[in-house]
């Protein structure tokens, strides 16, 4: 085995990779190896090593064993959202039909999204989903690997998303299914942005980290880590934890959009009338600490399409969170007139029951980072929805 892909961090880019091979493969940046350092070794469950080493931004060509890996353009124009990819096998009623692409499609959405030639793949987190045995006599799922094992980040991330993770430099968002207690110790020695220690938290996984900015050329991605937010209640210790995050953007000159799993003011169903799935410990944290250079808030948890404009003056929310998991078909549609949380949505589009993936891209004549086009496909390829976003204001159709 070996995976190999480019994904942002706090230090910038790097190369990464993750094998089966006694020692990591051979990088060269410009016509000069680069050494690649072991950023995890093989242990418990995870039989592989991790690779990984530094990208200079004047870099022109780097090759993983003589294969090209994908660089990024001065500015990001084609942008590719995806999230919640994995097969949910969780207990006796809920389990998803892994060997059926009809049923969970990642693989195709993976190869589908890959031709569409993104400059930047953001997947806004819940990569691993079996958790528990499928259970007996189902077909659909019988075999699979559970746990927080290397068997099944291969599974359920690395085998089908293998096309995907070669066409674009990544950032890699940590959803909720990648806590600690879940598929964290995968997160931790694959794709975790940030440095690998075994003997630091939970084999080392560790709580929510500090955010990290992307520069794509006039626009730059916040990117948070908050798996961990309480959705029902207020938890003032997050609070006090994620406000400053989000203030962050104070210092920003251009553009931001906040990159986070877990939406704020949205809503995943309607249970008698009212709206759930809102997140009030980042309500809490983030309203009125939000400049007005922040125009978006990409995410996905919630599994499907929505684009939302809110009464108040808010960044723009877009979830794309229909990626191969079981999808929210119970989602509300339409979504304008909703009220979440306290905010009421006047404008955007919401799409249940369709798996696909989003591309946000840059205005031709656009050159302040505030004109954008987003965009909702399904699996074919197909366009079902298109919203304009300027600033904090879009309309759809």
């Amino acid at each position: 085995d070996l995976y190999r892909w480019v994904q942002y961090g706090p230090n910038g880019l790097e190369a990464r990779a993750v094998t089966d091979a006694p020692s990591c493969p051979t990088v060269t940046i410009d016509g000069h190896a680069a050494t690649m350092r072991q950023r995890s070794a093989p242990g418990e469950h995870y039989p592989v090593r991790g690779c990984a080493t530094p990208i200079p931004a004047t870099a022109k060509l780097v090759t993983m064993n003589g294969i090209p890996l994908p660089l990024p353009k001065p500015r990001a124009e084609r942008i590719l959202i995806m999230g919640d990819t994995g097969c949910r096998l969780k207990g006796a009623d809920r389990a998803q039909a892994c060997h059926d692409m009809r049923e969970w499609p990642f693989r195709l959405g993976a190869a589908m999204s890959a031709d569409f030639k993104p400059d930047l793949v953001i997947h806004v987190g819940d990569m691993h989903y079996r958790e528990t045995p499928c259970p007996e006599n189902n077909l659909g799922c019988a075999g699979s690997p559970y746990g927080d094992t290397w068997q099944v980040w291969k599974e359920d991330f690395f085998d089908p998303g293998q096309s995907l993770l070669s066409a674009a430099p990544w950032v890699m968002v940590r959803g909720n299914h990648e806590e600690c207690g879940r598929g964290g110790i995968g997160w931790a020695r694959t794709l975790d942005p940030y440095p690998y220690d075994q003997k630091s938290g939970r084999d080392g996984c560790l709580g929510p980290q500090q955010p990290y900015k992307v520069d794509l050329g006039g626009l730059t991605l916040l990117v948070m880590d908050v798996s961990t937010a309480d959705e029902p209640r207020v938890n003032e210790q997050q609070v006090a934890f994620f406000r400053p995050q989000f203030e962050l953007a104070y210092k920003i000159s251009t553009p931001v959009w906040y990159v986070f799993h877990r939406p704020i003011w949205a809503a995943e169903n309607l249970r008698k009338g009212t709206p759930e799935g809102d997140n009030k410990t980042l309500a809490a944290a983030a309203k009125g600490y939000m400049p007005k250079n922040a125009q978006a808030i990409l995410s996905g948890h919630h599994h499907v399409f929505e684009v939302m404009k809110y009464e108040n003056d808010l960044p723009v929310q877009i979830v794309s969170g229909h990626g191969g998991d079981d999808l929210s078909r119970n989602a509300p549609n339409p979504i304008v007139g909703l009220e979440v949380n306290g905010e009421k949505v006047v404008a955007g589009t919401s799409a249940p029951g369709i798996f696909g993936f989003s591309m946000i891209e840059r205005e031709a004549s656009d050159r302040s980072g505030t004109k954008w086009t987003i965009t909702g496909y399904d699996l074919r390829g197909r366009a079902f929805a298109t919203c304009r976003m300027e600033e904090r204001n879009i309309s759809c159709k």
